[in-house]
């Protein structure tokens, strides 16, 4: 795909919309196999980019309760969350001046330090990058119906997700 056209400045303004945004979305996948941080790095690779922010998601052996430890933990995606993911990636770079972009999350079961998510934004510049990164996995935490179950080692369980805290 054709890379998204450099511009200066940071974010585009608000309610823009460039349709060549769309051709920056290199991968996107929700997925029940392990993911491989390799593959979507390789997804935003550009020539045109001078920046490249990664970000990756691991299952973590806490959540917030004091004294407990997750001990099982399963993702669950709405049959839209591809959909809803495509839209939040294509705002993502309808907004910035991204070059290419990817973004693949894990559902089903997942073990402490199992990949979870795994997001990508090349750009001219490193800011850009860092920014339009930002955006993508707090939009996609905030939009995309993913939903976590958690299992805690003192008999207690929680659901978090798109919507909720996380």
């Amino acid at each position: 795909m054709a890379p998204l056209p450099a511009s200066a400045g940071g974010p585009r303004a608000a309610g823009a919309y460039d349709t060549a945004g769309a051709a920056a979305v290199r991968l996107l996948a929700v997925r029940d196999t392990p993911l491989s941080v390799d593959e979507v790095l390789a997804a935003v690779g550009d020539p045109a980019a001078g920046g490249t922010a990664l970000f990756v998601g691991t299952v973590r052996d806490h959540d917030g309760r004091p004294g407990a430890s997750v001990t099982r933990l399963t993702y669950t995606a709405h049959p839209s969350a591809e959909a809803q993911l495509l839209r939040v990636a294509e705002k993502v770079a309808a907004d910035f001046p991204v070059c290419a972009l990817a973004a693949v999350h894990r559902v089903g079961d997942l073990a402490v330090g199992d990949l979870a998510v795994v997001v990508a934004v090349a750009c001219p510049h490193r800011a850009e990058a860092f920014e339009a990164s930002r955006r993508l996995i707090d939009d996609l935490k905030r939009e995309v119906p993913i939903w976590k179950h958690q299992v805690f080692d003192d008999g207690t369980e929680e659901w978090v997700g798109a919507g909720g805290p996380c």
